[in-house]
């Protein structure tokens, strides 16, 4: 379709840069979103690295609940970081750059991270129906090594699909196209540089999303209906709102991050809207992370005493 020429170009550009648009039309937007995204990061460090902490330290979190979610929080520390400093870094900088090498990677670790949140969340679900709807087996079912085997499967298979994502995307000929409209590498808006027919590389990335999209969601969902009929059966209302209270945090981060993520990579790259891409990616890079912690730990007693006991226990060592 193409001649020799643009394959070279294509090749030289490959060598050399990206340039990350973002928001460059509006300059005027780069200061407040720099400013959010700067204190969007903070408390994502801040509040993601107290949930390891806390439930490392304290014994009582030693349970496969806190252990997925010291994954979750682990994932989200990396997650976050794997775009934010290089997003705060062009807002600020009149070069928005970011180098073939730096995109290769930043492209395969965040795709990583995100589909491993997806399978994460889907074991965290199935964790809360063993809990709820066989607590007499509960123990027996999420051993240790069960949760071990559970959380290296879904970090292996993510990672190694992401590779072959990137390759794929990355390998395409771009015949000299380097800006990249978006605030980060990612696939939908790497293939809309493509100068050649890209309709396997959507199919494959439309395969991935129905496995680790639509798969663990449904999957999900199916848990939470059989959680839901376990709860209706508890006579005790207090009884109810224990229930619900152990699942309702880990639903509203479900439906905030499978909301966006679907809504960008369950449609044909074709189709996809850049400014609105762009928007939902903050979501689900930056401010996803950042909630988790809150939704989490908000109404969660155990880790509010949790990190009265650490803090105590702290100020004891220190003699105070």
């Amino acid at each position: 379709m193409y001649g020799k020429g643009s394959r070279e170009d294509g090749n030289q550009s490959s060598l050399g840069e990206f340039i990350l648009l973002g928001v460059s039309d509006q300059p005027q937007l780069e200061l407040l979103l720099f400013a959010l995204i700067l204190i969007s990061y903070t408390m994502t460090l801040l509040g993601n690295t107290t949930i390891i902490l806390v439930s490392w330290l304290d014994p009582h979190l030693h349970t496969p609940m806190y252990f997925f979610l010291r994954n979750l929080s682990f994932l989200d520390l990396c997650y976050t970081t794997s775009v934010g400093p290089q997003m705060l870094l062009n807002f600020r900088s009149t070069h928005k750059s970011i180098s073939w090498a730096g995109c290769v990677a930043q492209l395969y670790v965040s795709l990583s991270l995100g589909l491993t949140e997806c399978l994460l969340l889907a074991i965290m679900a199935y964790d809360r129906y063993a809990a709820v709807c066989q607590p007499l087996r509960y123990t027996a079912i999420m051993s240790h090594r069960f949760c071990l085997q559970l959380a290296a499967t879904a970090w292996l298979c993510c990672f190694g699909n992401s590779m072959l994502l990137t390759i794929r995307t990355m390998r395409l000929s771009r015949c000299g196209r380097n800006e990249i409209e978006h605030f980060f590498c990612e696939v939908p808006a790497l293939l809309k540089l493509a100068c050649v027919d890209t309709s396997a590389n959507e199919a494959e990335l439309l395969a991935s999303s129905v496995i680790f999209l639509l798969g663990p969601l449904g999957f999900i969902l199916l848990s939470y209906g059989y959680i839901g009929a376990t709860v209706l059966k508890i006579r005790s209302v207090k009884g109810r709102l224990k229930a619900f209270n152990t699942c309702a945090s880990h639903l509203a981060v479900v439906l905030f991050f499978y909301g966006t993520g679907i809504s960008t990579y369950l449609q044909p790259p074709s189709s996809y809207s850049l400014h609105q891409g762009k928007i939902v990616a903050l979501f689900y890079t930056m401010v996803a992370p950042m909630l988790n912690p809150v939704i989490y730990t908000l109404r969660n007693k155990e880790v509010h005493r949790a990190l009265q006991r650490v803090l105590r226990r702290n100020m004891t060592t220190q003699g105070v």
